[in-house]
């Protein structure tokens, strides 16, 4: 089950000692059926965490997908159904509200910046910007709205940022023992560089080996000059500051990817509601 870790400790969280509303007002052998209705138009994100939460609480629960995670939904639309017995559903509504609200809200966002990237090369990608033990739901939700992942954690890519360099002494000393780090403990993981000017840029080609180039907070036309004097030998990034104002000028200027932490923690939450159905 996907989420495992993350469902029990958020149930943990919000249960505690007991459901004292339902164990008082509902008898535990009842069972019933809900449906989640959107409130607001947007993205849906968060079926399967949805499912998995109902199934963890009652394995024998019956989730019934009405519309699938990526699909645009508007005021009204069902997503899905669910039959448990009504503790099941009553204990599981808060987090499935809370985790498919903040997935779709991301998802909803992210659609909105891909959609502006039509036409151009370039790919938007998610950062770490993101809610401490929530990450994996956030960065689905970006995948769900058409965008692309940057790293997942300090882990799976080598990024050396203006700190990194700064404490290193140096782009050339950063990729230099970097390289030799790689090499002394046998791994095999990309190595992105940050730039802040294009003198960085020029550095960072003498040193080579890496696989990716950064420009931090460069306007557009300094994105466009670093490209070009890039050729193709790396793969390119932009980042700092770039809205929905300003990312077709991005692209425009030819970089691969364009990362922008708002995806995430701008994202305003998808208003829907978890409505039981009675005869």
């Amino acid at each position: 089950m996907k989420y495992l870790e993350f469902i029990a400790a958020a149930l943990r969280e919000d249960v505690g000692a007991g459901d004292y509303s339902t164990l008082a007002a509902i008898a535990s052998d009842a069972k019933g059926k809900a449906v989640l209705l959107l409130k607001e138009p947007g993205v849906l994100a968060g079926m399967e965490v949805a499912k998995n939460i109902f199934e963890y609480l009652e394995p024998e629960a019956v989730f019934t997908p009405l519309k699938k995670d990526g699909d645009r939904m508007e005021i009204g639309d069902r997503a899905f159904e669910v039959e448990a017995k009504i503790h099941t559903i009553l204990t599981g509504e808060r987090l499935v509200l809370n985790c498919m609200q903040r997935m779709s809200g991301i998802a909803t966002l992210t659609a909105t910046y891909v959609k502006l990237l039509e036409g151009y090369k370039t790919k938007i990608l998610d950062t770490r910007k993101t809610t401490p033990l929530f990450r994996q739901m956030e960065k689905d939700a970006v995948l769900i709205g058409g965008g692309s992942n940057h790293r997942m954690g300090l882990y799976d890519m080598i990024m050396l940022k203006d700190n990194h360099i700064d404490f290193c002494g140096g782009i050339a000393a950063a990729i230099a023992k970097t390289k030799e780090y790689l090499a002394a403990n046998n791994l095999d993981l990309p190595i992105e560089v940050e730039t802040r000017k294009i003198a960085d840029v020029r550095q960072v080609l003498k040193e080579g080996g890496v696989h990716r180039i950064m420009f931090d907070n460069f306007d557009a036309d300094a994105v466009g000059r670093a490209v070009m004097l890039i050729d193709g030998r790396y793969e390119t990034e932009a980042s700092g500051g770039i809205n929905k104002d300003t990312i077709q000028s991005y692209a425009a200027a030819g970089v691969d990817f364009i990362s922008v932490g708002a995806l995430i923690h701008q994202a305003v939450s998808l208003d829907m509601s978890l409505k039981a159905q009675v005869s």
